[in-house]
């Protein structure tokens, strides 16, 4: 989920924790709880900070070894250490426990992306993604604000949170419902589908849908439980050849290919003897564009002149970021 969204989750969970005896009845818990559940629930993402490195980085390490089994328990004694050494006379215990907590919901809630992570690291390094909520999915972050607005007007904390999470869980439950009745309509086109991709939209009714079969990929979306069918393109995939074997050496191309399960690519020649190799996310189709992309350019002894992954909505735009890379 987004940053505000887990930041409003934190300050929920700091409200349930007066159902904690050990919370209630001492004041300074109910502070430095309230600060564990924050900075609990914002830990998982403190890997954002790879981005001051490049795109490829922190795609490949993003929601990974932070959302890992292990993590779930060195974030808590993380955050429990650093509060507890600031206010000795507080309870480690619970503060590691709510720490605890707050980090469990947090990779918790994005297994339901179309994102994922890597939750059961070092078991298995498979991407958890179940695509049924957006990034930013906007009944969860109100839901959390309107709790948290009607706890600061006076209302028991306990029950406040307490309802909130159970109209959470049948939101829930309610979106993969969803997701799950696109599937069957998907396979119901396309009988002879051998994969499905579904991923959320800002919009309850919208979903955007890549549907592959042995020979071909269809791209829809999904309104209204009604599907719209755009684009379709052979399904081929990459074949054992020297650019594109080169390409794929390329850091940025293979943080792209270790994201995107379902894409499209194309060979182009340039000018003055460059080729160059593009990959397309089809999950995430706007306005006609494939916003999602990693280009990899090569001269003609296959060498990477320049490369570039990442989000951008228009080729002048993708020309700039290429250009800044060789700067």
């Amino acid at each position: 989920m987004d940053t505000g969204t887990h930041v409003v989750m934190g300050v929920a969970l700091g409200g349930l924790a007066a159902i904690d005896p050990a919370v209630t009845n001492d004041p300074m818990m109910k502070s430095t709880v309230m600060i564990a559940t924050i900075i609990g629930s914002q830990a998982p993402d403190f890997d954002t900070i790879l981005k001051l490195r490049n795109n490829a980085v922190y795609i490949r390490n993003h929601r990974g070894l932070t959302h890992s089994l292990p993590a779930l328990f060195i974030w808590p004694f993380l955050v429990a250490g650093g509060i507890w050494l600031l206010f000795p006379e507080s309870a480690f215990f619970t503060l590691w426990l709510w720490s605890f907590i707050a980090v469990f919901l947090h990779v918790f809630v994005d297994i339901f992306n179309a994102y994922g992570t890597q939750a059961l690291r070092p078991i298995s390094d498979r991407w958890i993604a179940l695509g049924v909520i957006n990034i930013f999915d906007p009944f969860i972050f109100f839901a959390h604000v309107v709790a948290i607005f009607c706890w600061y007007l006076g209302t028991n904390p306990i029950p406040t949170f307490l309802l909130l999470y159970f109209v959470l869980t049948c939101y829930y439950v309610w979106r993969l419902k969803l997701k799950h009745e696109i599937v069957l309509k998907a396979r119901n086109h396309y009988p002879e589908a051998t994969h499905v991709f579904v991923s959320p939209t800002l919009h309850w009714n919208k979903w955007h849908v890549v549907i592959r079969t042995k020979e071909m990929l269809y791209v829809a979306r999904v309104k209204d439980r009604s599907f719209t069918f755009y684009e379709q393109y052979p399904f081929e995939p990459i074949p054992d050849i020297p650019v594109l074997n080169a390409a794929r050496n390329d850091k940025n191309l293979a943080a792209f290919l270790s994201f995107s399960p379902t894409y499209r690519w194309e060979i182009n020649e340039l000018e003055e003897d460059v080729t160059e190799v593009r990959f397309y996310d089809l999950r995430y189709r706007s306005k006609g564009h494939y916003p999602f992309v990693a280009c990899v350019q090569l001269d003609q002894d296959l060498n990477v002149i320049r490369s570039y992954t990442g989000w951008v909505f228009s080729e002048k735009t993708l020309q700039k970021k290429l250009e800044i890379v060789t700067e």
